[in-house]
């Protein structure tokens, strides 16, 4: 069901015909590589090992979708086959296994049909499940990031966007046991990472032998009791889309409830700061890329409501998206490669703070492409 938008749309269109303008620009250079922040107005690329790795071939298959730009589409499907090396480079795999298939693999399934495609996002839905601990009912982040490191018990809540894989696959296969994954995955994140306010924690960690919770650290946000603003739109979105597969009725209220924190902590431009809860000697950077997540997930979230509620949620969306749109966008600038500016990476670590982002540009389109009726999700 479509909702019903009370703000004019006629901006929505004219953005879209400047991303796909855009992405086909800026294709010329990229081409089938793996880009990920911006650097003086040029994408720096990643291996294709990098979890952000997905995003440009997805922003491809997002325009190709509308254009049938046939180049577009040789391109992300090259990124795609890219990834099988990454594959027989276990060691290197992590949770992020369904950002990377979901917007190539699963993307290019969905659009096409391609067989080889479907047997490429079952395989990494493998892997993912190959992640979860049984005891603490997580699925783990990552491998250790250098020797000694113990993280085996770490779970983060940027896996909520992971799960989709799982859902899928077992919408195509009917085997349940993905989705049963994934369910208990997401019940983990209820019981410990939403917070009764509706903010997020990052990272929470468990005794890998018994599963009890054990500590709850900042991770990107700030601090551990912090509100990282892109952790709180993986949270908006995942429980969105695990309502949307499951129909339970838990999932639907945690999104509202974390919705309505990040709608509510919003500065004045409609546009999130890195972290919700900052002390006052901490510059409030922007994070276009949580903004523009946040208001993906909130059209889609407009969605799954009642008719009486579906308003809030689309008009927060839109206007996130129309700020990113007439305040953060990069449209006729040849010196800048990214489609918005003014994300933050990771601002802890210092890495990559007030740049263009890879999956911001990904969800800006995603957002911008429900907009002017493309509702049909890759996740």
């Amino acid at each position: 069901m479509s909702y019903q938008s009370e703000l004019p749309l006629d901006w929505s269109k004219e953005a879209w015909n400047r991303i796909s303008d855009k992405v086909a620009r800026t294709s010329q250079r990229i081409r089938d590589r793996f880009p990920h922040a911006s650097v003086n107005g040029q994408y720096q690329l990643e291996p294709a090992s990098w979890w952000t790795a997905g995003f440009w071939p997805g922003l491809l298959w997002l325009v190709y979708r509308d254009t049938n730009n046939q180049q577009l589409g040789s391109l992300a499907a090259s990124c795609e086959e890219q990834l099988d090396q990454v594959i027989l480079d276990y060691d290197r795999l992590d949770h992020d296994i369904g950002f990377m298939w979901t917007l190539t693999s699963v993307a290019r399934y969905k659009i096409l049909g391609e067989p080889s495609a479907k047997r490429r996002g079952l395989l990494a839905a493998n892997l993912l499940a190959g992640r979860y601990n049984s005891r603490g009912r997580f699925i783990r982040a990552w491998n250790p990031w250098k020797p000694g490191d113990d993280n085996a018990g770490w779970a983060i809540i940027d896996c909520m966007m992971n799960l989709p894989l799982l859902h899928w696959a077992s919408e195509v296969t009917g085997d349940p046991r993905y989705k049963q994954i994934a369910i208990q995955h997401s019940d983990t994140v209820l019981a410990h990472f939403i917070r009764p306010d509706g903010s997020v924690n990052h990272i929470v960690v468990f005794d890998p032998e018994t599963g009890e919770k054990v500590d709850t650290l900042g991770g990107q946000g700030f601090a551990p009791a912090s509100g990282w603003s892109r952790g709180t739109a993986w949270a908006l979105y995942g429980m969105s889309l695990a309502y949307q597969y499951t129909g339970e009725e838990r999932y639907l209220q945690a999104a509202k409830r974390v919705a309505h924190y990040f709608i509510a902590n919003l500065p004045e431009d409609h546009v999130p700061h890195w972290d919700f809860r900052l002390p006052p000697d901490i510059v409030k950077h922007r994070d276009s890329s949580a903004g523009a997540c946040g208001a993906s997930a909130l059209l889609l979230l407009s969605r799954l409501v009642a008719d009486e509620e579906r308003s809030l949620y689309a008009q927060a969306g839109e206007r996130i998206l129309r700020s990113l749109y007439e305040n953060y966008g990069a449209w006729d600038r040849e010196d800048e490669e990214g489609l918005i500016t003014h994300g933050t990476s990771h601002y802890p670590e210092g890495r990559n703070i007030d740049v263009p982002l890879i999956y911001g540009d990904y969800y800006f389109a995603e957002g911008i492409a429900q907009l002017v009726g493309y509702e049909d999700l890759f996740w």
